[in-house]
């Protein structure tokens, strides 16, 4: 499902191979936050094909670690795994780089390309999961992601999956608005999934000349803080301005230029500091929407 969704936002010069063993066991994992992983993998690793085009590669099987090779593989206990693999043709990394991707805000990125947060995102998943990811890349030969979710028996999913913690959904109209592309993709997608008609913008100028045309249509408007133009805070209050009682959420990564005051004067219902869980996100945006304030 995810890489039928990746094919139609790909240019043609990326080709998709996927190698998905049918017989491959359970892991207990939420669906949504694993299509968030494999999004923001092959996302990234589109981005490193995108002048000279290649080969992205996802691949699914099984593998055990037994205990002599637990000192080989830091972070896994021996057992059997699901192996998710995310391959690339692209530019590779260089070793200073591959040590830092997973930490919040570091990105190769040019200034408004990226926030840095996708694979720090995708580090904190894997380890909610009891799982661990890691990454072979070198320069000039492209890279290889592999996430490691702990299988388990399919009477073990049953039990567990009538305790796990179910994620919210809904139905209502949200405008979702960040200057960067590949979020607004990405997190569009999701909150269609968890029920809602997902509208995304990658410009605040364009989001509000939307709303002024049409404010009923939107039930929710979440926006990112710091954009070109309008800052997430400005652009609420305009949408305020038109719709007094709108709910609205702001994320940023950038938490110490605003507070929860400033955030709260200003009319907004839900406030969340990047890198957000999903879980998390969707509860705020179910909260709010029911009418509480979350700030």
């Amino acid at each position: 499902e995810a890489l039928k969704l990746l094919r139609a936002s790909l240019p043609s010069t990326i080709t998709i191979k996927q190698n998905i063993t049918s017989e491959t066991g359970t892991v207990m994992a939420d669906s949504v936050q694993i299509h968030q992983i494999i999004m923001n993998l092959c996302t990234n690793a589109a981005y490193t094909m995108r002048e000279k085009g290649g080969v992205l590669g996802v691949s699914l099987d099984e593998i055990s670690v037994t205990e002599d090779e637990e000192s080989r593989m830091p972070g896994l206990k021996a057992g059997v795994y699901l192996r998710l693999s995310v391959r690339d043709t692209g530019e590779g990394m260089e070793p200073g780089v591959k040590e830092r991707i997973f930490e919040p805000y570091f990105t190769t990125k040019k200034f408004g390309q990226g926030t840095g947060l996708g694979l720090s995102v995708v580090h904190g998943i894997v380890k909610s999961h009891q799982g661990e990811i890691k990454v072979y890349s070198e320069k000039g030969a492209g890279s290889w992601f592999n996430v490691y979710l702990p299988m388990v028996t399919d009477a073990i999913a049953g039990e567990t999956g009538r305790e796990a913690r179910s994620i919210p959904r809904g139905a209502e109209r949200v405008l979702f608005v960040d200057d960067e592309e590949g979020l607004v993709e990405v997190v569009t997608e999701m909150l269609r999934e968890l029920g809602y008609q997902a509208t995304g913008s990658v410009s605040s100028l364009e989001a509000l000349e939307l709303f002024k045309h049409k404010p009923d249509d939107f039930d929710l408007v979440i926006t990112d803080m710091t954009m070109p133009n309008i800052t997430g805070l400005e652009l609420a209050r305009e949408f305020l301005a038109i719709k007094p009682h709108l709910p609205v959420i702001l994320c940023t990564g950038y938490s110490e230029s605003v507070t929860s005051e400033k955030v709260r004067a200003t009319g907004i219902k839900g406030f969340m500091a990047k890198p957000v869980v999903l879980a998390d996100f969707a509860s705020m945006i179910r909260n709010v929407l029911n009418g509480e304030i979350m700030v």
